[in-house]
């Protein structure tokens, strides 16, 4: 029912899934700090995640854990299992699952992967995945998970359509009062599910991310930034302090700094101040 990517780039781990299935976010992912990551579909069997991740927390390896969770399964035929640990990874395809259906696993400078999809429009999906993550190691985890995603999707996806993404990945002290969790998004039910997770994935940077391309708020530019401040009802003697309070009601507060305005914000405020 899916194709997933399991990932990891250096301490931080992931997975992005897209299928024809409704909220299969809330089946596929799971991934915990400091120990790995787990994309269980086809058949999915929900208590393999926790499962691996407790083993692999214990020191197994990837490849021992997806044996011994399927060991004594009677559905390991139907069943599919992508593993990422911190030194090791795997990826298992039952011999019953529906074509086409198939994975790949390996590591690079970055750290393990495991690519798999079941009832696939042909092996394509897979191997444009895999390109696709070996090529964008310039990309953080989210992005590369992301971008590896949409590469199988282009390449055919699912063959019932699209309907359901997601994305989940963890790192320590990352995310929201430094909780560990990198990005969780979810597309439960959308057309063009890889396509809008890519869209929420860029939201997302935009409110969680860090100040990056940043412009001195000062001459021509501080008076066009109050000027489209006082347009959005927060006009001020000091720009900065509009700034501020627009900021906070807009989410971007973590994108201010004293040394100006974020480039993604200017755009924001451009784009919302005509």
């Amino acid at each position: 029912m899916t194709f997933s990517v399991v990932g990891q780039v250096g301490d931080a781990f992931g997975v992005a899934v897209a299928s024809r299935f409704i909220a299969v976010g809330s089946v596929v992912p799971a991934a915990r700090v400091g120990v790995g990551a787990v994309a269980t579909q086809a058949m999915a069997k929900v208590s393999y995640k926790e499962d691996v991740l407790d083993l692999l927390a214990s020191g197994m390896g990837a490849p021992e854990a997806v044996a011994q969770v399927t060991a004594a399964d009677e559905g390991v035929e139907h069943r599919q299992l992508g593993v990422v640990g911190a030194h090791t990874q795997a990826t298992h395809t039952g011999g019953e699952c529906l074509t086409w259906a198939g994975g790949a696993s390996g590591r690079d400078d970055t750290g393990g992967w495991a690519i798999q999809g079941n009832i696939l429009t042909g092996p394509e999906v897979v191997d444009r995945m895999r390109e696709t993550w070996l090529a964008r190691t310039d990309l953080p985890l989210p992005r590369r998970l992301v971008e590896t995603l949409l590469a199988g999707d282009a390449a055919g996806g699912d063959s019932r359509g699209r309907q359901g993404a997601a994305l989940y990945a963890v790192a320590p002290g990352a995310g929201y009062d430094a909780s560990g969790v990198l990005a969780d998004l979810r597309v439960d039910d959308h057309p063009d599910a890889a396509r809008e997770l890519a869209r929420l994935l860029d939201e997302h940077e935009l409110v969680f991310g860090a100040p990056e391309d940043v412009v001195p708020l000062e001459g021509a530019l501080a008076q066009e930034v109050a000027e489209r401040l006082g347009r959005l009802g927060h006009a001020h003697e000091d720009p900065a302090a509009a700034l501020t309070a627009w900021a906070g009601e807009r989410n971007l507060e973590m994108r201010l700094t004293e040394r100006g305005i974020d480039a993604r914000v200017l755009e924001v405020l451009r784009r919302e101040s005509p």
